[in-house]
């Protein structure tokens, strides 16, 4: 079996990042990968303008620290001012730019004003509370590198600079079956010894929100002609297959030579708990990666090797490992697995980590439960007050 690390590392470096780029507006970007480095064509901000509601002054003129000028002006935000004569002061608002000849703004509650002056209680250097021209942003610098997987920060930066539509991948199609005779939908009858097929629910959602058009091909019967058609058809046009159980080596587990039959696999078994059957191969031109069909392991499973492995297909520069953090365990896990494991856990109030007593591979409310995974290595046990790897769901799931 191979080791966790060295699988993503494997994974990764098949990856054949798609090649073709559309242009979407701005607006419609989210989720999206850019194809292009975004350079901006202008300074942010554009001109010299106010952090503070307050008086553009001269500070020369309130040297004293108790200095009365007439106000000549009021500049709001959008307006352009008139120079600014010595012995006056400009009312000003946020945002607003600063006329000429003014070098420092008074914040309002450092002045009095009444019938036409005001007087300015504060001593002001050249400069306070003025946001300079290129401050954030300078003409001709990347902003955003090609690579990034756009957020609602990079889509607020990209608009800063009246970027109307961004050049990015194009959205990944991904194929999704489940085996089992086992399983039904919900708002089926269950027969006895049924499941209801939560993965097809946990996976799908997985998918969207990593901005893939997602093709369902539903439940498929536990046999290897059944499995081999269904490979068939979703290996056509799309660029990955993912599915989820009949990755072991039971009888009733055609997976593995379903994918043989009709292509070639590369990957089968990972040091890892809770998964290890994690099948990677190739059907025709469609990358494939079979889960295995416990809940809890395909989920587990999906984050830390689909996920890295999806977001580099799409084009994105993600580091290989998630980043972790380093916390207190408040809990005894005495039992060390030869494997690598991912127990669930949650934040206490007291900065430390609180474990979900069952650890079991289709306890699927330890993810609900947790906050995230602790990271811990084989033959690791863990006694309380040690220091462990925690990585947040928040660091697996955006």
């Amino acid at each position: 079996m191979l080791a966790v690390r060295e699988a993503l590392e494997f994974l990764l470096s098949a990856v054949r990042p798609v090649a073709e780029i559309e242009n979407v507006p701005t607006l419609e970007a989210n989720g999206r990968v850019l194809a292009r480095a975004v350079v901006s064509g202008m300074n942010v901000p554009g001109h010299d303008n106010t952090q503070m509601d307050g008086y553009a002054v001269r500070a020369a003129d309130c040297a004293s620290g108790d200095a009365t000028l007439a106000v000549t002006q009021r500049i709001p935000a959008g307006h352009v001012g008139q120079p600014l004569l010595p012995g006056c002061a400009a009312r000003i608002f946020t945002g607003a730019l600063i006329p000429e000849g003014a070098d420092a703004v008074v914040m309002q509650e450092q002045c009095e004003a009444s019938d036409g002056l005001v007087t300015v209680r504060h001593t002001p250097k050249p400069g306070e509370w003025i946001r300079r021209t290129g401050e954030d942003i300078s003409v001709g610098s990347v902003i955003l590198a090609a690579g990034t997987r756009l957020r609602s920060q990079e889509l607020g930066l990209a608009a800063s600079i009246g970027m109307a539509d961004l050049a990015v991948r194009r959205k990944l199609r991904v194929a999704v079956f489940f085996t089992g005779d086992e399983l039904a939908m919900p708002g089926e009858p269950l027969a006895p010894g049924a499941v209801y097929n939560s993965n097809r629910f946990t996976l799908r959602a997985l998918l969207e929100n990593l901005g893939c058009e997602v093709r369902d091909f539903g439940i498929v019967p536990d046999s290897l002609e059944a499995t081999r058609s269904v490979l068939r058809q979703a290996a056509d046009g799309n660029d990955l297959i993912i599915t989820s159980g009949g990755v072991s080596v039971g009888e009733e587990d055609h997976i593995k030579p379903a994918v043989e039959a009709e292509g070639k696999l590369n990957m089968w078994q990972i040091a890892v708990k809770p998964g290890k059957p994690l099948a990677f191969g190739e059907v025709g031109q469609a990358f494939f990666l079979g889960l295995p069909g416990n809940p809890v392991s395909s989920f587990v499973t999906f984050l830390l090797f689909v996920r890295p492995f999806l977001l580099r297909l799409q084009g994105a520069d993600v580091p290989g490992q998630p980043r972790g953090m380093q916390l207190r365990a408040d809990f005894n896990w005495p039992k060390a697995d030869r494997r690598n494991e991912f127990l669930r856990a949650r934040l206490n109030d007291k900065g430390g980590l609180d474990l979900f007593p069952n650890q079991g591979s289709a306890v699927l409310t330890s993810t609900v439960w947790g906050d995230g995974l602790i990271d811990n290595p084989p033959g690791n046990p863990i006694a309380a007050g040690d220091v462990v790897r925690f990585i947040p769901f928040s660091e697996l799931m955006y």
